[in-house]
């Protein structure tokens, strides 16, 4: 399961989920479906959402599942 810190970090930008969604090129449903887990983003959309907030895509996106 992917994991994600995107709320902790729109709050630090001060963005809401339709600002973001917009900067992103998706709707606000999708911001708000990967915020509570219900959607794993794309490696395009992981990175867009890490180049908004500045950060490499690993503190905002992290694995919590040991691959076997």
């Amino acid at each position: 399961m992917i994991k994600n810190r995107i709320k902790e970090f729109r709050a630090k930008l001060g963005i809401n989920q339709e600002e973001l969604a917009f900067k992103v090129g998706v709707r606000r449903e999708t911001i708000g479906n990967l915020e509570n887990g219900r959607y794993n983003p794309s490696l395009v959309l992981a990175w867009k959402v890490a180049k908004v907030f500045d950060v490499p895509i690993e503190e905002v996106f992290t694995i919590d599942e040991i691959i076997r």
